[in-house]
């Protein structure tokens, strides 16, 4: 493996203006963190890539590589990209071993964030580096959102998000209360009542699309979004439809075959399809097929009746009359992707919000309100992991700025009450047996 990532780092060229820097999102600084690791420094290499982004082991195996980093790499214009995924990989994953350094130094400052996502995550991070006590809350058991219930585990291992939440998260003295939904019993009212100056909210999109067709109710259908949280909890057979043609489309056909199924196809309403060419080239290389320009008209106990479509001289899709054809399945998933589903912005106070329902929040994750801060899926729709991270890095500052501003918080009336020193019951027990 290290001689495979060495080879592939000897190829980079270390261009002076290096188009794979501009490529990413977050802007890594990729020749820089080669040179490292060339120069034999693998551990500086690696504090680099963590400062930069607290999730990069998350993203050498989930970004888009091929549109971001690799996809602008000169060497790519007449060959072969230089993955940087496959050594960032190595140097984060290697490097992440070595990550046991406790919580900084308390700044007595309490902050909360809604949403264990990728913008909550690093968030949560970079503020504790700043000295503030953050606790996420999240209504899963576990932290990731979207990483861990929404990207199947042969693509990102739950492991990797377990390494990140002892690493990050214990380690840091971070607290996490799972199983938490706020906007309910606890509102954000609630949170500053407690003492948190600054909340930030990054609940992820977990609503199902629908289709709105006839049939998506019966039994053999599944929503992308349930499906892929917990396959193991669908018996859809061993002929399987996927309506969507996206990632997350593509995970889900994948998804199936691990779970059995012998006949899995993908069916798009337009002629090109939506996920990567990466994502797809893995679907169709582990048997799944595809059906081009046919849009779903209703779901039958025994399959889906698709029509036809065609695509006119400006490119718009329109159904061909009286085309319609039923295809038979076993089982259904619709993978059109998510919506709001959150009621957090029902329980809150001077909020703005969108016609869609999203919250109004703007580049640096300012909302109506002083003091609440939002960015990820709830302010800007779906986007991907490695975008969330960067928009949740401008937020982080611009919550720390925010709180800079504010007057330490005031201890507790009733700070000076007197301590109950507890019972030791192996005491009390003797004493009773005697």
């Amino acid at each position: 493996m290290a001689l495979h990532v060495m080879e592939e780092a000897n190829r980079c060229l270390g261009c002076k203006k290096p188009n794979c820097r501009e490529g990413c999102p977050i802007h890594t600084n990729i020749p820089e963190v080669i040179r490292l690791l060339k120069a034999g420094k693998l551990n500086e290499a690696g504090w680099m890539l963590f400062e930069n982004n607290p999730l990069t082991t998350v993203c050498s195996l989930v970004c888009n590589h091929e549109k971001q980093c690799e996809g602008h790499c000169i060497r790519g214009l007449k060959g072969v990209p230089v993955h940087f995924s496959i050594i960032e990989n190595y140097i984060s994953t290697t490097y992440a071993n070595q990550m046991v350094n406790g919580p900084a130094p308390s700044n007595g400052r309490k902050v909360a964030i809604i949403g264990a996502g990728p913008a909550g995550l690093t968030i949560a991070v970079i503020l504790a580096r700043y000295g503030y006590s953050v606790t996420i809350f999240d209504s899963k058991d576990k932290i990731g959102g979207v990483m861990r219930y929404g990207i199947p585990d042969f693509r990102l291992p739950d492991a990797v998000l377990d390494d990140f939440a002892y690493r990050h998260l214990e380690l840091k003295g971070i607290q996490f209360r799972p199983n938490t939904t706020i906007g309910g019993s606890i509102t954000i009212d609630d949170l500053f009542r407690d003492g948190y100056q600054s909340v930030f909210v990054g609940a992820g999109l977990w609503k199902p699309r629908s289709l709105h067709i006839k049939g998506e109710s019966l039994g053999h259908v599944a929503f992308a979004i349930n499906y892929l949280a917990s396959p193991k909890a669908f018996h859809l057979g061993e002929r399987i439809i996927v309506i969507g043609s996206g990632n997350s489309a593509m995970d889900c056909a994948r998804t199936a075959i691990r779970q059995g199924a012998r006949y899995v196809t993908v069916f798009n309403r337009r002629d090109k399809i939506a996920a990567s060419q990466y994502e797809a080239s893995y679907a169709q290389l582990e048997g799944v097929t595809f059906e081009m320009l046919k849009s779903p008209v209703e779901i039958r106990d025994d399959g889906v009746v698709f029509a036809d479509n065609e695509v006119d001289e400006e490119g718009k899709i329109h159904p061909i009359p009286h085309s319609e054809k039923l295809y038979p399945c076993t089982g259904v998933i619709v993978a059109v992707s998510q919506e709001l589903g959150s009621s957090i912005m029902q329980s809150t106070r001077n909020i703005g919000t969108q016609p869609s329902g999203l919250l109004i929040a703007d580049e640096d994750g300012r909302t109506s309100r002083p003091g609440v801060f939002a960015a990820g899926d709830i302010a800007h729709g779906a986007r991907t992991v490695v975008e969330a991270v960067a928009n949740g890095k401008r937020v982080a500052e611009t919550m720390h700025a925010y709180m800079q501003t504010l007057p330490m918080p005031e201890p507790s009336e009733y700070a000076d009450v007197p301590v109950v020193q507890p019972i030791d019951v192996s005491v009390l027990a003797e004493q009773v047996l005697s």
